[in-house]
């Protein structure tokens, strides 16, 4: 391995000696100064200062008006918006800002790919980007399919970036020509002055489009990846903390999506044909065209006719809708108010069974998928030439049936959680306030359960269920009667002093009463006399100190009462609570 810059003359030498010589008296002078102006910025014990690269697009840049802007900056400040955290940003080069954190000049780099090595030094937040390197050429370069084949060519790239790194570790045999930004890395590519550049892929697309160097493309993607994080002072463990949970308040309120997918989407859209136009054009938009058309045409004729025959009703109709549309909004607040205090809970209890498959499939499946489809038909080559050989420490005739079922796991993973989300979503979406669906109870407990499985594990290891046969169906709104089961398993959850309490859980139907049950005991700390009339009155709880709200228990009651049902509790102080929710059945000889 070699770098270029060794050649350098006498006389460039003699210059740059002369040049520190005259610079050295003014940064003698200047010095003081900015110390004491980095330290007035750093003595607002509040203000948590956050560095990184300014020649890294569209991660992290200064733009035209000399601002920080890109991912990694509107991430920084979303991350301190929720979090409400004082937050600078400064944007430097990369050496630099590497060096001010070691120092304490700055707090954290919004931006910093992981390795072993760097994991030595500083204290790494969970990912929230994967980096894919690449390497770029110009269009009439020798081809070049892997880092191997760079040896003994000339590769630019960005100094004391994880690339240059990696390549050092790896002991690479290509000429590194260091650069102090990406960008210079890939004006070298462009200029003829070095055979390759590596560059990470997103920046490297962006900077071909911005500085406009169309002789340029990557000749060789995803030669290495990297996960992307901030990193902070190796003993910081509050900020990293911090970061970290901002982190996931994004994720789960889309706001990182929408930053991510602004900033390192797809860079340029493949261009769509001219005839694929004309075709999608005239199968879609014209009939298109001609429905919407004939629609306003008919809207129109409709408007102007029931306009003629209600003027004289208009007002009070209007007045009647919007007394009605306000009692909705209100009643659906408090619903959804009662769902968002139990979803609380919930997300505690779930973020587990989540956040593990979440990050195999994310961290894992990527890698091992990329790595099976490239190397599968070598591998077998080799094995067919040469026989049998250790792989992972296992035989490769054994890793090759090995590794699709490790895919299959990870497949089944990502089913896991894409079962608990749904469930999740269907419980806080706001239901149709129209009780006309055609019900089955096993069904609405069963997600029920579903749903609070993690807050019943945690909360008792004795916890029982019989689902009734052949149970009659009943007409109702399944979500709204999956929100009161989930209302009612959580108390009985919380009632529990310790995990040896049990919870049983059972449904069964009354045919001579045509009604259907859902029958809850919990051996918890039951409920005293004075309190059972008053359970499912607004705003009162017990359980205030911790967090109640009092609305659980009425909204509950007020959607029971909704299907024609019965809600009763029985409670025994210090032993038991049993409550009993009795459905009237469907009669399906009544039904219109």
């Amino acid at each position: 391995m070699a770098y270029s810059g060794n050649n350098t003359s006498l006389s460039t030498a003699f210059i740059i000696r002369i040049g520190i010589l005259l610079v050295l008296p003014l940064l003698l002078l200047t010095g003081p100064v900015s110390i004491m102006a980095a330290q007035s910025q750093k003595h607002d014990p509040q203000l948590i200062v956050i560095g990184g690269d300014r020649d890294y697009p569209p991660y992290e840049f200064i733009d035209k008006d000399g601002h920080p802007n890109g991912y990694n900056v509107e991430l920084t400040r979303a991350i301190a918006d929720v979090m409400g955290m004082k937050v600078e940003i400064r944007l430097g080069g990369w050496a630099e800002m590497r060096s001010a954190l070691q120092n304490g000049t700055i707090d954290a780099l919004e931006g910093m790919s992981w390795s072993e090595e760097r994991a030595r030094e500083v204290g790494f937040s969970v990912p929230h980007a994967v980096v894919n390197h690449a390497v770029f050429a110009r269009k009439d370069s020798p081809a070049a399919n892997s880092l191997d084949e760079l040896a003994g060519r000339t590769v630019a790239v960005h100094r004391l970036g994880i690339m240059h790194d990696y390549l050092v570790k790896n002991g690479s045999k290509a000429h590194l020509v260091l650069t102090d930004t990406p960008a210079d890395a890939m004006r070298l590519v462009a200029a003829g002055k070095t055979d390759f550049a590596v560059v990470a892929i997103v920046p490297g697309m962006y900077l071909i489009r911005e500085l406009k160097l169309t002789n340029l493309i990557p000749v060789v993607r995803n030669v290495a990846t990297h996960r992307y994080c901030y990193a902070v002072d190796k003993g910081d463990a509050d900020l990293l903390s911090r970061l970290n949970e901002g982190l996931a308040i994004l994720k789960k309120t889309g706001q990182y999506e929408k930053i991510y997918n602004k900033w390192l989407g797809v860079l340029e859209p493949q261009p769509v044909d001219l005839r694929t136009t004309a075709k999608y054009a005239a199968v879609v938009v014209v009939p298109l065209l001609l429905l919407l058309g004939g629609f306003a045409l008919w809207s129109r004729t409709l408007h102007r006719q029931v306009a003629l025959r209600t003027s004289d009703l208009t007002r009070e109709i209007a007045e009647r809708r919007n007394a009605e549309e306000e009692l909705l909004l209100n009643q659906q607040q408090l619903v959804q108010a009662d769902k968002m205090a139990a979803l609380g809970i919930l997300v505690s209890g779930v973020a587990h069974e989540i956040n593990n498959p979440t990050g195999l499939i994310l961290l894992e499946a990527p890698t091992l998928k990329r790595f099976f489809a490239d190397a599968a038909t070598i591998l077998e080559q080799y094995y067919r030439n040469n026989g049998d050989f250790t792989c992972g420490g296992l035989p490769y005739s054994r890793m090759r049936e090995e590794i699709p079922r490790s895919l299959d796991k990870l497949q089944e993973a990502g089913k896991r959680i894409k079962r608990i989300v749904d469930d999740l979503k269907d419980f806080a979406r706001q239901g149709d306030i129209a009780c006309s669906e055609i019900v089955d109870l096993n069904s609405v407990a069963q997600a029920a359960v579903r749903l609070v499985e993690p807050s019943i594990h945690k909360m008792t290891t004795r916890f029982s269920v019989s689902y009734g046969d052949h149970l009659p169906q009943f007409c109702g709104n399944a979500q709204r009667i999956e929100q009161v089961l989930v209302n009612l398993i959580l108390n009985a959850c919380q009632a529990l002093s310790g995990t040896e309490g049990a919870i049983e859980l059972a449904t069964y139907c009354d045919p001579s009463r045509s009604t259907v049950t859902f029958w809850l005991r919990d051996e918890g700390s039951g409920i005293v006399p004075e309190h059972l009339a008053r359970l499912t009155d607004p705003f009162f709880t017990t359980k205030r100190d911790s967090g109640g709200t009092g609305l659980g228990l009425s909204v509950s009651a007020g959607i029971v009462k909704e299907h024609g049902g019965v809600l009763s509790f029985e409670s025994t102080p210090g032993s038991e609570t049993v409550v009993t929710l009795t459905l009237p059945a469907h009669n399906k000889e009544h039904t219109p």
